[in-house]
């Protein structure tokens, strides 16, 4: 899911931009530089998209002259390979100096008969390509959430990384109960910017119990505020994870941490806090987290949800009445069936501190309890309680939201 290796180029032009000595520019302006990044994927050995270009404008309704980025030609990325900051650089523009509120992702379309497809994903234990069908936005522009403005000063460069969220952006079509199969793939694009040198990172490590720190790549961590995903990544080969970049903690609150691996309980740090320019340490190689494995089991939330309102849906729990989102996924496009497997034993949780280790403790009053929460296109939500048994099955349904 990751679009990181172009956030390097990005970040560093943003932090010029942002009181970095750029040197070399006219007065008149400064620079942006932009970058891609990821977050985890949900069932996908590969998820490639092709960037013609990165639009960028000072008016948020998107009246005022539109500048793009220098990329030579479309770049076909690979957003799982953006992992743990990893960057990927889009171009960079010249831009007159002031406020800007709107940014545009351009895809290149697959083209019909062509040898190779600009826009595809490859699923769990597959090798082939599969179209990623994708809306008509890649010509217009996929619409990047910038949370606030970003500003560009004269002299000055600026580093923006953009975060294309793969798990969040790849829709099913064809998929239901006892059809686990999907016939084709949609893309509804997920995308977040963010300044560099606004920016910090949180880094930690996780291992399995009684394994090495080799046997834990590939395990979702997400940054979360109030149940949100803000940014997620999962473990590298030796355990290692990056959440990167995150806005400062002076401006938008704290983070909560969510380790959220599918064969053990979920692991919870709330009130993390992240610091421009620097990175928050919660565990070590020498002091992971540790992950148990599950005692009780797992089950199954399963359901169908409308399928022409273009439903997401979270499984959140809940700790001293703060809601952390543990799993995500996506209803399909046609029969609007979604699924979840979840731990029934319970997570575990410690508030953030500066001493390490962080010790976590199980919460046994949010064992298998979760609230799915749905919420479509048009920001309608929607949410209902379900109890998780081991081996077991609860419906929940999502039949009327628009």
């Amino acid at each position: 899911m990751n679009i990181r290796h172009l956030v390097p180029a990005l970040a560093a032009s943003l932090l010029a931009a942002c009181g970095g000595g750029g040197g070399g520019l006219s007065d008149a302006g400064g620079t942006v530089k932009v970058a891609l990044t990821d977050a985890p994927a949900c069932g996908y050995e590969h998820v490639y998209v092709t960037v013609a270009k990165v639009a960028i404008n000072r008016e948020a309704d998107g009246s005022g002259n539109w500048v793009d980025t220098d990329l030579p030609a479309p770049k076909k990325i690979d957003l799982l390979s953006l992992s743990n900051g990893a960057l990927e650089s889009l171009g960079q523009a010249a831009l007159p100096a002031g406020t800007y509120q709107q940014v545009r992702l351009i895809l290149a379309p697959n083209v019909a008969g062509a040898a190779t497809l600009n826009n595809a994903v490859v699923p769990s234990g597959e090798t082939a390509e599969v179209a990623l069908r994708t809306p008509s936005a890649v010509q217009t522009g996929i619409k990047v959430n910038t949370r606030s403005p970003f500003t560009v000063g004269n002299d000055e460069l600026v580093d923006l990384v953009l975060d294309f969220n793969a798990c969040k952006s790849i829709v099913t079509t064809g998929k239901g109960k006892g059809n686990p199969h999907a016939s084709g793939y949609l893309l509804k694009p997920v995308v977040t910017a963010a300044v560099q040198v606004v920016s910090g990172t949180i880094d930690g490590y996780v291992a399995r119990a009684g394994q090495s720190l080799t046997l834990t790549a590939g395990i979702p961590v997400y940054a979360e505020q109030n149940g949100v995903i803000i940014r997620g990544t999962h473990t590298d080969a030796t355990g290692h994870f990056v959440l990167s970049p995150l806005e400062h903690s002076s401006a938008v609150g704290d983070y909560d941490v969510v380790v959220a691996a599918p064969d053990s309980a979920a692991s919870i740090i709330s009130d993390v806090p992240v610091t421009a320019q620097t990175s928050t340490v919660l565990s070590t190689s020498a002091a992971p987290f540790v992950l148990d494995p599950l005692s009780v089991g797992s089950g199954t939330v399963s359901g169908t949800a409308n399928a022409v309102a273009g439903i997401s849906l979270d499984a959140r729990q809940t700790i001293n009445g703060l809601a952390y989102t543990v799993a995500t996924a996506n209803a399909d496009s046609s029969t609007g069936f979604y699924s979840f497997t979840l731990p029934a034993d319970a997570p575990k949780y410690a508030p953030y501190s500066s001493t390490l280790p962080i010790v976590l403790a199980p919460v046994a009053t949010a064992a298998g309890q979760y609230r799915i929460v749905a919420t479509s296109a048009a920001g309608n939500t929607a949410g209902a309680d379900a109890t998780v048994t081991a081996g077991g099955t609860t419906t929940v349904d999502f039949p009327d939201l628009q």
